[in-house]
């Protein structure tokens, strides 16, 4: 999986590099982590470890706090996750996700990106059968079986680790991610993760090119463009 990973981290979509945006969508994944989990950090990992992406990107302490805080108090947006599945151009498979306060609204601006660059909206389950839905932990290490018997330890379904250079990657189903961060910052002290998240990884790779590939970017920078979408995966393998 780990050769997939770094092709899906090279081609997946990025999100704008504009500052409010990004600021805006960590503000909305931090305070969806609070609400749920809870705003304490050290009781809630998927908050802590959302906390330090934000960081790592050099979001200020001033949004993180400011989510967290309408997070505590309450109010606020009631925003909830929503996914949407299609193909793009020349067959390629897309996975958009949304944190959205109006569905209607956002369902309404993703079929439009769709629609208007000819590419296909399918129902849930269109195409995340071909995607591994998968956490995933990469940090320097040279110890493979030491990380190994961590995670075995702490009874973590482990999907795959990898040791390439010096940084040791981690592969368990999503499902398993607090489990799996948790068993990793207990065994290694002061470990600094690169990596920290949940993705789709796409179980095959496929390559466009020509009018397809102008299509494709045209319908990812419209995706990009609208600000409940989250995350963008595809299983493009850009040049």
């Amino acid at each position: 999986m780990g050769r997939a990973y770094q092709n899906r981290k090279e081609s997946m979509a990025k999100t704008s590099d504009m500052k409010a945006k990004v600021y805006s969508r960590y503000g909305r994944e931090i305070y969806v982590c609070a609400k749920a989990g809870g705003p304490d950090p050290s009781a809630n990992l998927s908050l802590r470890g959302m906390i330090d992406r934000a960081k790592k990107d050099q979001v200020p302490a001033h949004v993180i706090d400011k989510a967290i805080d309408k997070a505590s108090g309450g109010g606020g947006e009631d925003y909830a996750p929503a996914r949407y599945e299609g193909y793009g151009p020349g067959g390629s498979m897309v996975i958009i996700e949304c944190l959205t306060d109006n569905p209607n609204r956002t369902f309404g601006d993703v079929r439009s990106a769709f629609t208007k660059t000819k590419c296909k909206i399918g129902t849930q389950g269109t195409v995340a059968h071909m995607f591994d839905h998968a956490a995933i932990f990469v940090f320097a290490h040279d110890d493979e079986d030491a990380v190994l018997e961590a995670l075995m330890e702490a009874d973590v379904d482990v999907t795959d680790v990898e040791n390439e250079d010096g940084q040791i990657s981690v592969f368990a189903p999503h499902t398993e991610y607090a489990k799996a961060r948790q068993a990793l910052t207990e065994a290694f002290d002061g470990i600094d993760f690169e990596v920290d998240e949940i993705q789709f990884i796409a179980q095959s790779y496929t390559t466009v090119e020509g009018d397809d590939l102008a299509v494709l970017e045209k319908f990812l920078g419209m995706l990009d463009e609208l600000d409940d979408v989250q995350n963008v995966y595809h299983n493009v393998e850009m040049s």
